[in-house]
């Protein structure tokens, strides 16, 4: 294996990971979003960093993931387990453009998770809908 140089192109790019993710995810168009924003069979889940929850706000009703830990809330055998993740609802993830909640998507259908999708667009273009927020408190 020789040594990549620093700054080189990587063999694949985050912008190919996402593309990839894509490829093999459900995405909700935002239209489509707003009206599962009142079904009970969906949980919108926010995996955005707390720091951005606290500055910008969030979907309303929305449960928080942070990206890092979504693997091991959704899953039983974890210590992490978050039940509230796994009661039957189907996921509707989102982070700020829509490129961390499409591999947060894709990793969970991994996991065996076929109920999950991601929102188009992700938080921003939720709120350059004007679409309903709720600030974080």
């Amino acid at each position: 294996m020789s040594a990549r140089e620093p700054g080189t192109p990587l063999v694949r790019n985050a912008a190919q990971l996402v593309a990839e993710a894509n490829a093999r995810i459900d995405t909700v168009p935002l239209d489509e979003a707003r009206s599962l924003l009142e079904d009970p069979a969906w949980l919108f889940v926010d995996v955005r960093d707390p720091r951005e929850l606290a500055k910008l706000g969030t979907v309303p009703g929305s449960f928080r993931a942070p990206r890092g830990m979504l693997e091991f809330w959704v899953d039983p055998e974890s210590p992490y387990y978050r039940p509230a993740l796994d009661d039957g609802r189907k996921l509707l993830l989102f982070c700020g453009s829509g490129w961390r909640s499409a591999l947060a998507a894709a990793a969970l259908r991994d996991m065996g998770r076929d109920d999950v999708a991601h929102l188009e667009g992700g938080f921003s273009a939720w709120t350059a809908a004007g679409l309903p927020t709720e600030e974080m408190h």
